[in-house]
């Protein structure tokens, strides 16, 4: 099961109009037709991330008419994030959610979610944009476990981490750039796990609302550790927290 694309500006409004599962759309620029606009405007009123490119990367897609416009569905159906929080609270008293920023690479966001399948995390949390598309390569590398763990999309992280805050939930950031441990950190409690990608790390803006933070402890030559493996050993943690501490 692969993201799909649509092709074309009125097939795109039918798609959005029929509450299909929009990954994102990208738009050419500078254009001025009335249906054009109606989309633009469905758009904005429905929230669904889209993009304006140059008319090189829309035909980059494919050689069909594309009419200035290409959405890709998703191959899954996402979660809004407070019925999320709801739902996992009335069964879990010390849930696990997982909020990932800055992963743009299809086969770690796909590694991470086997991860979080396997250590019992109850939801992951994307943003609208900034993201690894979900896609085949997402699927494969899950091993399935792309369709056994929640996922919800929002505007903006800080937001989430707001909102599982109200929740009692509190949020962990995983940096390098700090002193204290994960190994330091009580892990028991409902946790919001935070991990950015070994390039450009979590967000300054993120960094600056999280309740704490921690590392991994690193020894040799190396700076970091793969997203996808560094998660894998912060999940791993709590688990062990939970059993045995």
């Amino acid at each position: 099961m692969d993201t799909q694309e649509i092709f074309g500006v009125r097939a795109i409004i039918e798609c959005i109009e029929a509450n299909q599962n929009i990954e994102k759309i990208f738009l050419l620029k500078d254009q001025r037709s009335p249906l054009f606009k109606q989309l633009e405007y469905l758009l904005r009123e429905k929230k669904v991330a889209h993009s304006y490119v140059p008319i090189e990367r829309l035909d980059r897609f494919s050689n069909k008419n594309h009419q200035g416009a290409v959405a890709t569905i998703s191959p899954i159906s996402y979660w809004d994030l407070e019925p999320l929080i709801e739902e996992v609270l009335e069964k879990e008293k010390a849930p696990i959610f997982l909020l990932l920023d800055n992963i743009t690479d299809t086969r770690n966001l796909g590694a991470i979610i086997r991860s979080a399948s396997a250590t019992g995390v109850a939801g992951i949390i994307l943003p609208q944009t900034g993201s690894a598309r979900i896609n085949s390569d997402t699927i494969k590398t899950s091993a399935g476990a792309l369709f056994s763990v929640p996922i919800a999309k929002v505007d903006h992280l800080k937001d989430a981490i707001y909102l599982l805050k109200a929740y009692d939930i509190e949020s962990l950031a995983i940096s390098e750039k700090v002193s204290d441990t994960i190994y330091q950190k009580d892990l028991k409690k409902p946790i919001a796990l935070i991990m950015g990608s070994e390039e450009k790390g979590i967000s300054k803006g993120i960094l600056n609302v999280v309740t704490e933070k921690a590392k991994l402890p690193m020894e040799g030559v190396i700076a970091s550790l793969n997203v996808a493996v560094a998660c894998g050993c912060v999940l791993y943690e709590i688990r062990r927290q939970r059993k045995f501490s």
